[in-house]
Order: C-alpha cells, then structure tokens, then sequence
C-alpha cells in the first residue's frame, strides 16, 4: 500500500514540473523578444543603416555599399565642413542622399576655375574625383547648408537645387560596413583650405 501511496505522489508530482517548465520557457520566450524589440528600437534610435545608389560620392563611396550613420551626432555637435551627411531630400523628403558638407550657414560659396572657394579661402578636396567643370556663386542662408557630391560633374547636389535645411540632415555617415572588404571608417575631411 505504501509503495502505491509513494507512485501516486510520484505522478501528481510530475504534471505540476512539466507546467512549471512551459511557464519557465513562455517566460524566457517573451524575455528573448522584449530585449530583442528593445535592442531593435534602441539602436534605430541613435544609428540607421543606408545604401549608397549611385556615383555621386565617387571615389569615397561606391554604389551598393552599406554605411552606418550616427543619428545623434548633431545633437552633441555641430556640423562641419567636410562632413559626410545622409539627409531627407528637399524636394522629395522620402528619399534620403548622401554629400559632402561644403558651406555652412552665412558662408559664402564660389566655384570658378576648376576650385571651389568657401569665404575667399580655397577648399583642399582631395576627395573629389575631379575638379568642378562647371561655376557658381551662393550665399548660405541661416539654419541651412550647403553639400556637393565627391563625384563634383555628376552629382545632383546644392549646385542644382539650393540649399539643404538643417531639419533635413539624419545624421554623419560614420563608417562603410558591407561588403567586408570594403569595411572603413569615413574620413571627415576638415575642407577648410589653405591661403
């Protein structure tokens, strides 16, 4: 009777485990996709991921590459000369491009001659795929910029539709991280030149 008494107390035992270890798992489950969509939300926050489509950032970016871009490097910093930013397009805010910073607010910007002149003081690109075929004189307006493209006769940038607002900048391209043997961080030349 004992032996009987001990294989019923056996049995009820047992059920009473597996429900412990499916409320275990369920829990670790949920545990796993919290951190996940947590992780997920936190990292868009501060980063975005984006493809360059396009040789207009020719010779620093290649088509098809993949950078990672700082979204809250303007939050604790200014922009500056040089900076490669990813930014909402003025005249079509769904698309997203990616130039060179060149003119600042009140900074005023020619191109004659093959060189590109920011408030009197030549810019040293060594950047550009080639000099500039083409001339231009803007001034940047407040809470603006002013952004060309490295591939200077075949980029569609400031040159063609004015001047970038602020509000449209996403963030600094950081780093090229696909295809791996591309993996770099971006260089941030400071453009400003020499007398």
């Amino acid at each position: 009777m004992e032996s009987l008494n001990q294989e019923t107390q056996a049995e009820e035992v047992k059920p009473v485990e597996e429900k412990t270890n499916w409320v275990r798992f369920f829990l670790d489950v949920v545990e796993t996709v919290v951190l996940a969509v947590v992780l997920f939300v936190g990292i868009n926050a501060v980063s975005a991921r984006v493809r360059v489509d396009g040789f207009s950032m020719r010779p620093t970016l290649e088509d098809g590459e993949f950078l990672l871009v700082n979204k809250l490097s303007y939050f604790f910093g200014d922009v500056k000369r040089g900076d490669i930013i990813v930014f909402h397009f003025p005249l079509n805010p769904e698309e997203e491009l990616i130039k060179r910073v060149i003119g600042l607010p009140g900074d005023h910007i020619v191109v004659q001659n093959n060189q590109v002149f920011v408030n009197e003081q030549l810019l040293n690109e060594p950047y550009i795929a080639q000099a500039p075929l083409y001339q231009g004189d803007w001034v940047v307006a407040e809470d603006h910029l002013f952004v060309l493209g490295d591939n200077r006769n075949n980029s569609n940038d400031s040159k063609d539709w004015g001047m970038l607002p602020e509000e449209n900048v996403v963030g600094k391209a950081v780093l090229i991280y696909w295809p791996p043997p591309m993996w770099s961080l971006l260089e941030h030349t400071e453009a400003l030149a020499s007398h």
